[in-house]
């Protein structure tokens, strides 16, 4: 079911981790390393007037929160304003990138709405994407990806292990003799 030199790859994560923290420093290592990465990693909580994003890109921090009402119960997500640091993103990545990375993969991924655009259009360009999936939401991962995914578990060694077998294989000039089924099946 899955490959481990696809250059789709989930992140999973259970809820004591914190995907996050991890998405940024890898991020930041790959940037200090001449590596073009766009995206956005979550700041703050789903359920308060915190939720914001790092544009990876440009170091940016977006507000993707409501503003605030207490009669909004669970995620503040507003919708705008992650359509907002989308296009932000889709911008970035129309310059080039390495790698994309998406903060959650979540039930408006899951239904081909949020940030699944990013997705796609990252994986027709031949860019590698990287994506948080909580355990609660991998089996929606799953038949969104068409299994064709890597998963990752959620630690820095994990995602260094896998950029360095993808950055590796488009350096390889004999990479077409041995194409991987994510390639075959694109």
């Amino acid at each position: 079911m899955f490959d481990a030199q696809c250059d789709l790859a989930a992140l999973v994560y259970e809820p004591h981790q914190d995907p996050d923290a991890i998405l940024r420093s890898f991020a930041a290592g790959l940037n200090t390393r001449g590596f073009r990465v766009v995206g956005m990693v979550q700041a703050g909580h789903c359920a308060d007037s915190s939720l914001s994003a790092v544009l990876l890109h440009s170091g940016e921090k977006l507000l993707l929160a409501q503003d605030f009402d207490p009669a909004v119960q669970g995620c503040r997500l507003d919708l705008a304003r992650l359509q907002n640091a989308g296009t932000r993103i889709a911008d970035a990545l129309a310059h080039g990138a390495d790698l994309v990375i998406i903060n959650r993969f979540g039930k408006r991924e899951r239904d081909g709405k949020g940030l699944s655009y990013l997705i796609e259009r990252a994986l027709d360009a031949d860019i590698p994407v990287l994506i948080a999936v909580g355990t609660d939401h991998f089996a929606d991962w799953i038949k969104f990806a068409g299994g064709m995914s890597v998963k990752l578990s959620c630690d820095r060694g994990a995602l260094d292990t896998w950029w360095q077998v993808v950055s590796a294989q488009g350096a390889d000039p004999m990479r077409d003799e041995h194409r991987t089924v994510c390639e075959i099946l694109k």
